[in-house]
């Protein structure tokens, strides 16, 4: 981060995170919930009801609504590699808009990226090294309401510029199909002059927002693997370099070797959000995909048993 430091929105806050089970303790709860609220009086009984322990960090607390409260009292969490994206519709207002340390325990304890993290970083690599060991940090960054249609995630394969996609492909956008050879220059003209042969590896995945200027800001890097979602692309076609050659009209000033760039070309290509799968129960999911055969074949004998009966 020090390295790209001006290159993003804001300034980061740095805190290790204890790697073990969040637990806010029900106290905690009831400050940040209104008075004449259910929730309050819910949890007001479940105190009377019985006496409930929960570890406290009061002095790591205190350091993070300290950086909250000087980011302008609305973050932004993640940890080393990953943001809780798939746990945004637990949260009271169905953001990842966070205000207090509550808001990021929820988020964090939901989400299955942060789990992974936490419990299988390395799932993907393939050196033969042992896991090292690693140190979690807290990342905060100031919250900022930014239009999906603005960001783009950039693919480099050997410190070169291969692919660029719109990041939300899940929606139209028409400017950006107006706009794609103008944003295709925008954003290589900063990975030459502030990415390429700057960053620790030569493969890599980065995020950036476009902003109504034009000008382009550096939201964070990703690995470069199946670990992060390719969005338009497939990873055969990167790993491999297959079709990624860049489909521009003619007349225009683009290098032959500028890199692919895709976008959500019609409203008929809309898609829901990827996200809306981990509203569900994990078992519930792996039945709809196929994804567990022993869960299926369970079913299957529990749905025969059942007519058998009947």
């Amino acid at each position: 981060y020090p390295i790209f430091l001006l290159l993003y929105i804001k300034i980061f806050k740095y805190f290790v995170l204890w790697a073990g089970t969040c637990i806010v303790s029900i106290e905690s709860c009831l400050d940040c919930s209104p008075p004449d609220s259910t929730v309050h009086g819910i949890l007001q009984a479940r105190i009377l009801e019985a006496t409930m322990t929960a570890p406290e960090f009061p002095e790591f607390t205190t350091k993070v609504q300290e950086a909250i409260n000087s980011l302008g009292g609305s973050v932004f969490p993640k940890l080393n590699w990953s943001a809780p994206r798939d746990a945004y519709w637990i949260a009271m207002n169905s953001s990842l808009k966070c205000k207090t340390l509550s808001d990021i325990f929820l988020l964090f304890k939901s989400s299955d990226f942060i789990t992974r993290d936490f419990t299988q970083p390395f799932i993907h690599c393939t050196d033969d090294s042992p896991d090292p060991c690693m140190e979690y940090e807290l990342v905060l960054r100031k919250w900022c309401e930014l239009i999906p249609g603005a960001e783009f995630r950039c693919f480099v394969k050997e410190n070169k510029l291969i692919g660029i996609s719109q990041r939300d492909y899940t929606q139209y956008y028409d400017h950006i199909s107006k706009q794609k050879e103008e944003i295709c220059r925008c954003i290589q003209d900063f990975f030459r002059k502030h990415i390429q042969y700057k960053f620790l590896d030569e493969d890599f995945v980065f995020d950036i927002y476009r902003d109504s200027r034009g000008k382009v800001w550096l939201i964070d890097f990703n690995p470069f693997g199946e670990v992060t979602d390719s969005l338009l692309f497939t990873w055969d076609e990167l790993l491999s370099g297959t079709n990624l050659k860049g489909d521009f009209s003619e007349g225009e000033a683009l290098e032959q070797d500028a890199p692919a760039f895709r976008c959500t070309n019609s409203e008929v290509t809309v898609q829901p959000s990827p996200y809306l799968s981990y509203r569900l129960p994990k078992d519930f999911v792996d039945l709809s995909t196929g994804e567990d055969a022993h869960k299926l074949i369970d079913f299957l004998k529990l749905k025969r048993s059942q007519q058998e009966d009947d």
